[in-house]
């Protein structure tokens, strides 16, 4: 037996499981790694140290009112690429305009230009026909229905996951909140002309059931729904509070639409739902109306006067209260409280379209919110003291601060609110 040691293996060690290998190994003695399926490694090139003085060539010329920095271009020192092949060393055009030359002004590639880079496979997309938005991320793959790129699956900024709309009469906020990962609230808000020739100005509040499918797209339909029928109805002269019965059941005729969809591409989903609140302000009247757990709240501008919330929630918690059975602290207190009793949907038992009118003898706002807000401003006093005192005046910027007291208090909900200033008509005007 020779005592002579064997040559190193050229790999070293395995690649399985480190251990030192011997010339020949075809196998890992320890592991029974494959040797034969690694590739060699290329020959070692070390890196030779240059000997100081170093001559560098002098940098090309530069124009003084250039702001490039001066550069070194292939050609003005010679070495070789990462494979051991010699750089090119054909001249660079650097005396062209700065924009592409004319075609007739272009010289062969032969004597050095660079060639055009590749298309842009973005663009070669775009040609197809997809007219889907492009991820904001990797700015390659398409968004699909649900908001998530097919190509590398982030999830995409939704429209929906902040909202302002402003008119003269009505101001109206939604925000996405800081825990869900969209907006499944949805509001529309307008004013019309009765026949008297006298404003209507509405809110229409929605909050989508998460438990349920699609609940932003319910939603949606809901707000949009109920807008178009007060829009259709007032103007007619049905009276506001007629008008808001009516606006309520085309909203859910509108989520119960919805079903038939979820039917036919997902069977064994339940059907869209949402809750609805909304409030009309005409010719010295305030009328609500609500199926859910949203709320309006009236506060006068006056805040000597007690504020009142004008809505009964369809909840476990107000029917404990309502029997008896608890108080409201302890109601709300209760993980079961918001368990809803009411909603929009075709899953719904029975719609039940809570109407109700009042008349204000002083000016205040009308509050019209979701239980993204009034979990932070439950009681009545609670929510004329996060108000702010210009409101009134000014709609938008009430409704921006309440949603930031939302998101302040930790945003677990979307939180959506409007805002409707009332004013007393002066007497002799049109009433509704």
């Amino acid at each position: 037996m020779s005592l002579k040691p064997k040559p190193p293996h050229p790999l070293g060690t395995c690649p399985g499981c480190a251990e030192p290998l011997e010339s020949g190994d075809r196998f890992c003695g320890a592991c029974g790694y494959d040797l034969s399926a690694v590739p060699e490694p290329a020959p070692d090139r070390p890196t030779v140290p240059i000997g100081l003085p170093v001559d560098w060539p002098e940098p090309p010329p530069r124009d003084p009112g250039s702001l490039t920095t001066a550069t070194q271009h292939p050609g003005d020192l010679p070495g070789t690429d990462s494979g051991g092949r010699d750089l090119p060393t054909v001249p660079v055009r650097t005396d062209g305009p700065a924009g592409p030359p004319a075609p007739a002004a272009q010289p062969p590639a032969a004597e050095g230009d660079f060639t055009l880079a590749a298309p842009d496979p973005r663009a070669a997309l775009q040609g197809e026909g997809d007219d889907r938005k492009l991820c904001v991320a990797c700015r390659t793959g398409r968004v699909d229905r649900d908001g998530y790129c097919e190509h590398c699956g982030h999830a995409q900024p939704r429209e929906r996951d902040h909202m302002e709309e402003e008119l003269p009469s009505v101001a109206a906020v939604s925000d996405r909140g800081l825990r869900h990962h969209r907006n499944e609230d949805a509001f529309a808000v307008s004013s019309a002309s009765l026949p008297d020739g006298s404003p209507a100005t509405f809110a229409i509040v929605c909050d989508g059931v998460s438990s349920a499918t699609r609940p932003d797209e319910a939603s949606s339909a809901a707000a949009t729904a109920a807008g178009a029928a007060l829009l259709a109805a007032l103007p007619q002269g049905t009276h506001p509070q007629q008008a808001m019965h009516e606006a309520i059941v085309a909203a859910a005729e509108a989520v119960d639409a919805l079903a038939e969809e979820t039917v036919k591409e997902r069977e064994h989903q339940n059907s869209p739902a949402c809750t609805l609140v909304g409030s009309i302000v005409a010719g010295g009247l305030l009328v609500v109306g609500w199926v859910g757990d949203s709320r309006v709240y009236w506060v006068p501008d006056d805040r000597a006067t007690p504020p009142a919330r004008l809505t009964e929630d369809d909840s476990w918690a107000a029917q404990m209260v309502a029997a008896g059975l608890m108080n409201e602290q302890e109601a709300y207190a209760d993980e079961r409280a918001h368990a809803i009793t009411g909603w929009l949907g075709a899953d719904a038992y029975e719609l039940e379209p809570h109407t109700a009118s009042f008349k204000p003898d002083r000016p205040g706002v009308v509050v019209v919110c979701t239980d993204g807000l009034w979990n932070y401003a439950e009681g009545a006093e609670d929510m004329a003291r996060v108000l702010p005192p210009d409101a009134a005046a000014r709609p938008l910027h009430g409704a921006q601060v309440l949603v930031g007291h939302a998101l302040d208090g930790g945003g677990h909900d979307n939180v959506t609110v409007a805002l409707l200033p009332f004013t007393v008509p002066s007497p002799g005007a049109g009433s509704a």
